[in-house]
């Protein structure tokens, strides 16, 4: 008998024996005839395809660490929606490495996905609660599409006018995606600045985006536009950061309508910009037009709870033309780890780390400011922008020089985005590119107005399982409660029917793969540069088209 142990005889259909009955039973007595009758000659395609010998598992791994080592792992402030963070072994152990909950199936059939929308819901559960708002969904694909949505969903719930104002003070990506996804609908999109905006004055405004704390860092108390704008019928959007939701208060109490953003900081690496989870919540009034999938809780028919997919009529899979949601736009494995982020730390532990994380960001400013700089704005979180005289180039390139990447605004301006990775080392290089010193520990306090006071994260699941044993317990039970490729096939169809191989998963790891920020210098995401214009032309060559985009993606 012949011994296959290549890739695709391991991991694509079957072979040996298997194969050979399969053919028979169909009256065949090998492959090339059963192909031919099938795939009319007509359309197939009978070219050489121009793509290198196919690799052992082995030598692939071994090629995409040498591809993927040119790239440099640096300590990363740059910010604007991507941070660091630290996940917690417990879950890349048993979610992100573990086929129990990568290879299950798109949730269609809920009976085989219990474990799965338990998570989801805690997703939704922390999201609503953060925000403030009443129903969210259990995921996005990216900050810059799910400003977008909402900017769609806001449309729908107000078809009044066709024109939306966004803060230039919004993450500058997220601006470019709306630009992009509003020129097609129709949509005019003003960018300026908030702060002088006068909604009254703006003929046929439907709604108003902006970025709390912004990508300067700065807070704003936007309860007095919301005010403004709800008077003339608007609808008002938060993109919101997570972490600083723990301690700020929530977009939902001073007037948001619809609040977006990334859990990218919850636990899920850079990724050199994903795979991440985003988010959206609303006023319930607006949950019917809300897209991506909404999960609820009901009753079997013993009256025993089970988890559902809510407001199905919703989604593509039946209301196809007419739908306004597809059940395939998330990214669950990421939104899991996410809400088991939250619930593995709890409320106490989110806000421990959200303040440390603001502590470390008022020392450094504290710093800067003693020798000389100013900063943008005195109201901030985690982030802050430095003029620098003109020295912005030079005092880049000299944290460069310790390992540390900044953000190079403009001539004058370098932005310092901290999470819960640094350390006192980072702030005392971060301060010497700054040619100043860390001397002490400085006062860390919010303003009043920004405090939240409102209690978060009170269900029981973000209560019961602080220690990794409990953790891995309750991920266990989970996990048993779904269906996936590790125990079964499953005979749903479709895109996702297919196994992610252990081989492909791993480099998902790797720190030259993991640790990358999306907006770090050219010169230090080579291997990036290597392997996806690698893969657009091998795909492009494949499928006979002359480019191919690999954005976007989804994680169903």
């Amino acid at each position: 008998m012949k011994i296959h142990t290549d890739f695709s005889s391991r991991h694509l259909g079957v072979v040996g024996q298997d194969r050979q009955a399969m053919l028979e039973s169909l009256g065949y007595a090998e492959m090339e005839p059963l192909i031919s009758d099938a795939v009319p000659a007509v359309i197939r395609d009978q070219h050489v395809m121009n793509l290198p010998e196919a690799l052992s598992e082995t030598d692939a791994l071994a090629r995409l660490k040498s591809v993927m080592g040119q790239n440099q792992v640096k300590k990363s402030f740059i910010g604007q929606g991507y941070y660091g963070t630290h996940t917690p072994h417990v879950i890349l152990r048993n979610i992100l490495e573990n086929p129990g909950w990568y290879t299950a199936y798109t949730p269609y059939q809920a009976e085989i996905a219990q474990g799965r929308l338990e998570a989801l819901l805690n997703f939704q559960t922390m999201i609503t609660n953060l925000t403030g708002l009443d129903v969210a969904n259990a995921s996005l694909l990216d900050e810059g599409t799910a400003a977008a949505e909402a900017m769609s969903l806001a449309i729908a719930g107000n078809a009044k006018g066709k024109v939306m104002f966004v803060s230039q003070r919004c993450h500058p990506q997220t601006i470019e995606v709306v630009k992009t996804r509003a020129e097609p609908l129709g949509i005019e999109i003003l960018v300026g600045d908030h702060l002088s905006l006068d909604p009254a004055s703006v003929v046929g405004l439907f709604a108003v985006l902006v970025q709390y704390p912004d990508t300067c860092g700065r807070i704003d108390d936007f309860s007095a536009l919301f005010e403004k704008t709800r008077a003339v019928g608007a609808l008002n959007i938060v993109a919101a950061d997570l972490l600083a939701l723990t301690v700020l208060r929530a977009p939902g109490e001073f007037g948001a309508d619809i609040c977006i953003g990334n859990s990218q900081r919850f636990g899920v690496p850079f990724g050199f910009g994903g795979p991440h989870a985003a988010f959206m919540s609303c006023k319930d009034a607006l949950k019917r037009k809300m897209p991506g999938r909404l999960i609820g809780v009901s009753l079997d028919a013993y009256g025993n709870p089970g988890f559902r997919l809510s407001l199905q009529t919703r989604e593509q899979h039946i209301r196809r033309d007419k739908a306004t949601s597809n059940i395939c736009t998330a990214q669950v494995l990421l939104a899991v780890m996410a809400s088991m982020y939250a619930v593995y730390h709890g409320p106490e532990g989110l806000k421990h780390i959200a303040r440390q994380v603001h502590q470390r960001t008022a020392t450094l400013a504290a710093a800067v400011k003693q020798f000389g700089h100013t900063l943008d704005s005195v109201d901030f979180f985690d982030t802050i922008v430095v003029h620098t005289h003109g020295k912005a180039e030079s005092i880049v390139a000299a944290a460069l020089a310790e390992g540390i990447n900044l953000r190079l605004i403009d001539a004058d301006r370098v932005g310092i985005s901290l999470d819960e990775t640094t350390t006192e080392a980072d702030l005392i290089a971060i301060a010497k590119a700054f040619g100043a010193t860390i001397s002490a520990t400085a006062e860390a306090t919010l303003p009043v107005a920004f405090v939240r006071s409102s209690e978060i994260l009170t269900q029981a699941v973000f209560r019961s399982y602080q220690s990794e044993t409990e953790m891995l317990r309750y991920l266990k039970r989970l996990e048993s409660k779904d269906l996936a490729l590790n125990e079964s096939m499953i005979a749903l169809g479709s895109c996702t029917m297919k196994l992610n191989a252990t081989a492909e998963m791993m480099p998902l790891s790797w720190p030259e793969v993991s640790s990358i920020h999306p907006f770090v210098p050219a010169a230090q995401s080579k291997g990036y540069a290597q392997m996806l214009t690698e893969l657009e032309t091998w795909l492009a060559e494949i499928t006979g088209f002359a480019a191919v985009s690999l954005q976007p993606n989804a994680g169903s």
